[in-house]
């Protein structure tokens, strides 16, 4: 006789997306009696299983579940990547700070991408990491780390945006001043 644990396994390894997704919602009812099976399918040769892996992952409430997310974050396959990425969004943690900003450095710009928006959701305990983030050599993790901290609308991202509005850039600053400008620290120019 075949366990729903098992049954659910199968599911998320058929194969078929759309199969897979019918059981993620069980995934969560089971909760953690499913961690440690989800995270050995993280070690599967099957990109497909590692994506719903993760997926299935985001949908349980353990720090065993949050780690594999993060683990999942470092995959040679850029769809798990950027699944790993958008769960953290979905479901951010504060424990996931350095392994996001590491993620901005990504050759995937959409793995980038996403991963600036989980810092985002994540909040103010990210505006440090991202600030300093803000000195990478790369242009493309300098625009992904003023984005998000634009997007967080925070004042305590004023002295790092008014950093960014000097960097040779034009997306940096185009992304400083939007962050600026949304927190109501705009420049004003007078005519004599």
């Amino acid at each position: 006789m075949v366990t729903e644990l098992q049954f659910i396994l199968n599911e998320l390894t058929s194969g078929d997306d759309d199969r897979a997704e019918v059981v993620v919602p069980h995934v969560a009812r089971l909760g953690t009696t499913a961690v440690d099976s989800l995270l050995a399918l993280l070690e599967s040769s099957s990109s497909d299983h590692r994506w719903w892996a993760t997926r299935a992952l985001a949908v349980i409430d353990h720090p065993q579940a949050q780690d594999g997310i993060q683990r999942a974050l470092g995959d040679h396959d850029p769809a798990v990547r950027q699944c790993a990425a958008l769960c953290l969004r979905l479901h951010p943690t504060p424990s996931a700070i350095s392994t996001l900003v590491n993620a901005l450095h990504d050759r995937d710009r959409l793995v980038a991408r996403l991963a600036a928006d989980a810092l985002v959701a994540i909040g103010p305990v990210a505006i440090q990491a991202l600030s300093m983030t803000m000195e990478s050599p790369d242009p493309g993790v300098r625009i992904e780390a003023v984005r998000a901290l634009a997007a967080m609308e925070d004042p305590q991202a004023i002295h790092a945006l008014f950093a960014a509005l000097d960097d040779p850039s034009p997306l940096v600053g185009y992304w400083a001043e939007q962050g600026l400008e949304r927190l109501g620290v705009g420049m004003v120019f007078f005519k004599p």
